[in-house]
């Protein structure tokens, strides 16, 4: 593909209205918060955006109004995966319709395919014309997608990387090693992301650059320059910040975070909830600290 499929990716978040409706002012203010910090790439309407609770008709306004607001400034990079083959081909022919650079297409969910079942459902995907980064997040999925059925599914043509989040060293280098020319592994998990840039990862699709966006992109970039003693440096500045963003389910750390930030309203779609009281505040504190560090350093 044309378009470079590299740096870091933000997983970002859908606000919501407290009625449960879409919130476009708010959805302005995370967008302008992702481009001032100099991400190279959007990712709506995947889990973080709460993809499960979103209406086909709320999945059409959000793409078109992302694509038209974003021009060309950032790639866009769909959710368009579900566990159903024909679903996830007609959200990516509409992804593809409306200007999306490329879809995010996870493993099929539940239903546990076989590795020839994932490879016929990448493929059909792939075959809409849209570049397809694949996602392996076995924690959600049940599904471990393995390095041979990767490897195998990234012969495809389209299908140009995956998004790896199995937490799994061996099974990621194994990919990086064999991989085709064009065909490249992203982090789906933000605290092996300089890790794996160091193995030989393109970067990350994240959680964590929803907050800090600056600073996560950064440390990204000095990765992939081999300048790793910064990077280093920014990865243990962030690191506990990526780890509460995981303290109860994705998105709701990450929403409370963005709320306390004054970027949107703290409202998930049932069956999430608001985190616990506590927990919002080892966030808050978190957030205090890592404000008073970037000062520092500006300073």
């Amino acid at each position: 593909m044309d378009k470079l499929i590299r740096g870091t990716g933000t997983a970002i978040v859908t606000p919501f209205l407290s009625d449960g409706s879409i919130d476009f002012v708010s959805f302005k203010k995370v967008v302008d918060h992702q481009l001032d910090g100099g991400v190279e790439m959007l990712v709506p309407l995947g889990s973080t955006g709460e993809n499960p609770t979103i209406s086909c008709e709320e999945r059409t306004a959000i793409l078109r109004w992302i694509v038209e607001y974003v021009d060309h400034r950032a790639l866009i990079i769909a959710g368009t995966g579900t566990n159903d083959t024909r679903t996830s081909v007609e959200f990516t022919s509409e992804a593809l319709a409306l200007g999306a650079d490329a879809a995010l297409v996870v493993t099929p969910f539940y239903n546990k395919p076989t590795p020839d079942g994932l490879f016929r459902h990448f493929k059909a995907v792939a075959d809409v014309g849209l570049p397809v980064v694949m996602y392996n997040v076995p924690g959600r999925t049940g599904l471990n997608m393995s390095a041979e059925t990767t490897l195998r599914c990234a012969d495809i043509p389209n299908v140009v990387a995956v998004k790896e989040a199995s937490a799994d060293m061996a099974q990621c280098m194994e990919i990086i090693r064999n991989a085709p020319a064009g065909f490249n592994l992203l982090s789906g998990e933000d605290n092996l992301t300089v890790p794996l840039i160091s193995l030989g990862a393109c970067g990350v699709i994240s959680v964590t650059s929803n907050e800090m966006p600056r600073e996560f992109s950064r440390m990204v970039r000095f990765a992939l320059a081999g300048q790793f003693e910064e990077a280093r440096a920014l990865h243990f500045e962030l690191l506990d910040l990526m780890k509460i963003n995981f303290i109860e389910s994705n998105p709701g750390p990450v929403k409370a975070a963005l709320a306390m930030m004054g970027i949107i309203r703290e409202n998930l779609r049932l069956p999430l909830v608001p985190v616990r009281a506590e927990n919002k505040l080892k966030i808050r504190h978190i957030l205090e600290h890592l404000d008073a560090v970037m000062l520092e350093q500006m300073g």
